[in-house]
C-alpha cells in the first residue's frame, strides 16, 4: 500500500472533519442524499460521456494503482543491466538465454528477448520506444479521468446548490424551515468542493506521479539493453544508467 497516499487522504479529511465537529457541526447534516446523488452521480456520469466505455472499466485498477506502491527498484535493475552486460561480454549476447526466467519485469523481459533474437539496435530501440508511448497512453486515460472528474465536481455541486434554493424559496412559508433547507442546499457545494480537492484532483496528481516514475523505470530498461547490444562497457553502462536516480540515491560505482 502507498502510505503517502493513505495517510494524506486521513490528513485531509481529519483535519476538515475534527475541525467541523469542534465547531459544534452534526456529521448527520451532511451526509444527504440527494446532493450526494447530485455531486457524485452528476460527476460521474458527466466524466463518461467524455471518455470510453473501456477507460471507465478501467477504474477500479486505476483506483489500485493510486492505493498501491509499485516495485520500481532502479539500484536494482541497474545491478541486473551491468550482470547482463558483463556475461553479454563474457560469453555472447545468445548467453543471456539462460537468464530468461530469472527476469520477471515484462518489459525488461520482451526488451532482452529481443536482444537474444539480434534486434539491430535502432529497431531495438524504435520497438521499445513505440512499446512506452502505448503504455503512456494507457496511463494518460486514468489521469485525465480523475482530472475530469476533478473539474465537474463543483460545478455539479453549484448547480445541486441551485436547486436546493430553489427549492427552499419556493416551498416553505416557515422561516425556519427555510433557513435549514437553505443550510442543506449548501451541503451539495461542501461534497462537489471537498470530493474534487480532497479525492479525484490528489487522486490523478498521484497517477501522474507514478507514471513519471514507472516512465524513467522504463526507459533506464531500454538504455541499458540498448547499451548492452551497442557493446559498450558494463561500467560504463553502469554510470550512464546511474543518471535516472537522484545523486542521493545512486548505489556506490564498483
Amino acid at each position: 500500500m502507498d502510505l503517502a497516499t493513505i495517510f494524506g487522504l486521513i490528513l485531509s479529511l481529519g483535519a476538515i472533519v475534527g475541525a467541523f465537529t469542534l465547531e459544534g457541526g452534526d456529521l448527520n447534516s451532511v451526509f444527504l442524499f440527494p446532493p450526494m446523488l447530485i455531486v457524485i452521480g452528476g460527476t460521474l456520469g458527466a466524466t463518461i460521456v467524455t471518455t470510453s466505455i473501456e477507460t471507465v472499466l478501467q477504474v477500479p485498477k486505476f483506483l489500485r494503482l493510486a492505493f498501491s506502491r509499485p516495485d520500481h527498484r532502479f539500484s536494482t535493475i541497474i545491478d541486473e543491466v551491468v550482470r547482463l552486460a558483463e556475461k553479454a561480454r563474457r560469453e555472447g549476447i545468445l548467453g543471456l538465454e539462460s537468464d530468461m526466467k530469472g527476469i520477471s519485469q515484462p518489459f525488461f523481459r520482451k526488451a532482452v528477448q529481443l536482444l537474444i533474437d539480434g534486434t539491430e539496435v535502432t529497431v531495438l530501440r524504435e520497438i521499445l520506444e513505440t512499446e512506452i508511448a502505448y503504455l503512456e497512453e494507457r496511463h494518460k486515460r486514468g489521469i485525465v479521468f480523475f482530472q475530469k472528474a476533478g473539474g465537474f465536481a463543483p460545478t455539479l455541486g453549484i448547480l445541486g446548490t441551485v436547486l436546493g434554493l430553489v427549492h427552499a424559496l419556493g416551498s416553505t412559508d416557515d422561516a425556519s424551515e427555510m433557513a435549514s433547507a437553505i443550510a442543506a442546499a449548501f451541503i451539495a457545494t461542501l461534497w462537489g468542493v471537498g470530493l474534487a480537492n480532497l479525492f479525484f484532483l490528489p487522486v490523478s496528481d498521484k497517477l501522474r506521479m507514478k507514471h513519471d516514475e514507472e516512465m524513467a523505470y522504463l526507459e533506464l530498461i531500454m538504455e541499458g539493453v540498448v547499451a548492452i547490444q551497442s557493446g559498450d562497457n558494463p561500467r560504463n553502462i553502469r554510470t550512464r544508467l546511474c543518471s535516472f536516480i537522484a545523486p542521493g540515491n545512486r548505489p556506490e560505482e564498483v
